[in-house]
């Protein structure tokens, strides 16, 4: 119960400062060498109860993906987006991140009238928030909303990755190590070189080892 109540807590104390719309905002993918960096953006019902709500970094693939299931049909607004490898390349990661952000809010029907954003960045060297917002350092597991965001943005990556991307370069094993530096990814990238997804901006170094 402690849990619960501990999720909830920014949410009551911004809607007793007057706010009634506040959506959670995160994002998945970061680091990654290949695929695109995803976010979500999620408006609960004040105080629902979504049994085992927490960061998605917490949770096992079979937990996010019931949880998934359950976030979206009680949302009273969700939405997902995402900015693809080589926009990354020629922006910036930071910037990439806060433009998905801002991409999954601008599609919140109702909109938000604050946002809590994951973390301790609200620009890039390109792109910014706008929606007016807060930072929460750690916010996937202070706020139910952000929770809930980091549950969507995850689990939305991780299934156009192992199925979409995989299915396009299946040699990669995207599958498996859904876009992350393994071994196995590694391996892949010696022996077939880079492919659309990649991000070269952070193949730099592997690239150098190569030559």
């Amino acid at each position: 119960m402690k849990a619960k109540q501990d999720l909830w807590t920014l949410e009551r104390e911004l809607t007793a400062e007057g706010f009634s719309r506040i959506c959670g905002v995160d994002e998945a993918g970061a680091g990654p060498l290949a695929g695109p960096v995803y976010a979500a953006a999620v408006i609960l019902p004040m105080g629902c109860s979504i049994s085992g709500l927490n960061d998605s970094k917490k949770l096992t693939e079979k937990q996010r993906d019931a949880l998934y299931d359950e976030i979206i049909q009680v949302a009273l607004a969700y939405a997902v987006a995402r900015v693809e490898a080589r926009e990354i390349d020629e922006t910036d990661i930071l910037s990439a991140r806060m433009k998905a952000m801002q991409l999954a809010m601008d599609q919140l029907d109702p909109m938000p009238e604050l946002a809590l954003i994951d973390g301790n960045r609200d620009h890039g060297k390109s792109f910014a928030i706008t929606t007016p917002h807060r930072l929460v350092v750690g916010g996937d597991g202070k706020s139910a909303s952000i929770a809930a965001a980091s549950i969507l943005a995850k689990v939305s990556r991780d299934r156009y990755v192992a199925r979409e991307l995989d299915a396009l370069y299946p040699q990669y094993g995207f599958a498996r190590h859904k876009g992350y530096g393994t071994k196995l990814h590694y391996d892949m990238l010696a022996q077939y070189g880079p492919c659309p997804a990649h991000r070269m901006t952070f193949l730099k170094k592997w690239m150098e080892g190569q030559s």
